[in-house]
């Protein structure tokens, strides 16, 4: 009996924030899969190693967790005024899709970086020494984002002193700029309200923000929950019952943001909605040990990504937390203290982060302009992925 021999394809290992994946650029995909549709996502599965029953991902590139399983496609960019065009598969664990519906904050940071190395960004604008301005177009929410990319000697520096908690080593700092981070066309609060009562059937009635920033979130109260805010991973992620909570808030809430239209279709929809919950700012010790004080702090934060809770915070849920907390009356700016801000320092469990946020009223109609945050980015490894020829 023959086989299709393995075919090889041109990518590179990136970490981005706390997470990481695999980037491609357009051209280097096989012809099939360079269009959206059941070829690129069966290739990018298989690449992965989904879908993965024993939730390891043994046979593939992924880490088998939301931060580690996940795709990049890049290419020259479609819109003016802007360098390269970013499309973020989310690839499911143990289940055969690929999730195209948001964006991935953290692996944005390593986009510029990609581009400019993979010759996406015109040399006119990469300075010698210095910081590179790249205008990233994020095709899964049509939005855009700038990314600050350090310079030395021509090439993007990797390396540095910047500290980001969730990662383990220092690299070089990359500013993200999210213009108008509404996520895709809608309004900012789908509900038309910065906080709803959320109806539960067969859980409960919770107060919620639900809001499109960044990613759309759905925001509760930790205590209305019987949390605290201040969890690690083990305290929810072993507790079979928590999670299924958690899915049941997601789906109607999704529901409510008129994201699904049925329940049943949340199944199809991991990666968005997020679920966080938020609470006082309460003094901890992160998962590295590090210990959290009250007083560097303006709340906690906890966000849930692919059914689990995440080791830090997803980029774009601290979008939608900079934001929520720019706004007075949201579930978040309320934890955080209450009143006008452009700026927050939340707790999650691997430490803090910082979010800077603009946001404004106009005709009674809240507009987010802008985000901004620091991140990092270096590459793991760049060469060849090799799939089996008949895998997609």
């Amino acid at each position: 009996m023959s086989h299709v021999p393995q075919i090889r394809i041109p990518a590179t290992y990136m970490r981005g924030g706390t997470s990481k994946g695999v980037f491609f650029n357009l051209e280097d995909l096989p012809e099939s899969a360079q269009v959206p549709g059941a070829a690129r996502d069966a290739l990018l599965l298989r690449m992965i190693g989904s879908p993965d029953p024993y939730g390891k991902h043994t046979d593939g590139m992924g880490g088998a967790t939301s931060s580690t399983s996940k795709t990049v496609i890049l290419s020259k960019t479609s819109q003016p005024d802007h360098d390269v065009d970013y499309l973020f598969g989310q690839v499911s664990i143990d289940k055969a899709f690929v999730d195209w519906s948001g964006n991935c904050g953290n692996l944005t940071a390593a986009v510029g970086s990609f581009a400019i190395s993979n010759g996406l960004v015109d040399v006119s604008r990469i300075p010698e020494n210095g910081i590179a301005i790249v205008r990233i177009w994020q095709a899964n929410i049509k939005k855009t984002i700038i990314a600050h990319v350090p310079i030395t000697n021509g090439e993007v520096q990797e390396t540095g002193e910047f500290e980001l908690d969730g990662v383990t080593f220092p690299a070089a700092e990359v500013k993200i700029e999210f213009m108008d981070p509404a996520d895709g066309e809608g309004a900012i609060f789908p509900t038309g309200n910065l906080i709803d009562d959320l109806e539960v059937p067969g859980v409960g009635t919770f107060k919620a923000t639900m809001i499109n920033a960044g990613i759309p979130t759905i925001f509760l109260n930790a205590e209305d929950i019987s949390y605290k805010g201040t969890e690690l991973q083990e305290a929810i992620n072993n507790d079979d019952k928590a999670l299924a909570m958690f899915e049941t808030i997601r789906a109607y809430g999704a529901v409510r943001m008129g994201l699904i239209e049925t329940i049943e279709e949340a199944a199809d929809r991991q990666h968005t909605p997020k679920v966080a919950f938020v609470g006082k700012a309460t003094a901890y010790v992160a998962s590295s040990g590090k210990q959290i004080n009250a007083a560097d702090i303006d709340l906690n934060v906890r966000a849930l990504s692919m059914g689990k809770l995440h080791h830090a915070m997803m980029g774009t849920a601290a979008v939608a937390i900079g934001t929520a907390a720019a706004i007075p009356g949201t579930l978040v700016n309320l934890s955080a203290g209450g009143g006008e801000r452009n700026a927050v320092t939340f707790g999650h469990p691997s430490g803090t982060l910082r979010v800077g946020a603009e946001a404004a009223q106009d005709d009674g109609q809240w507009t987010a302009t802008k985000v901004i945050m620091s991140r990092s980015a270096r590459i793991l490894m760049e060469g060849w992925v090799r799939v089996p020829g008949d895998a997609f």
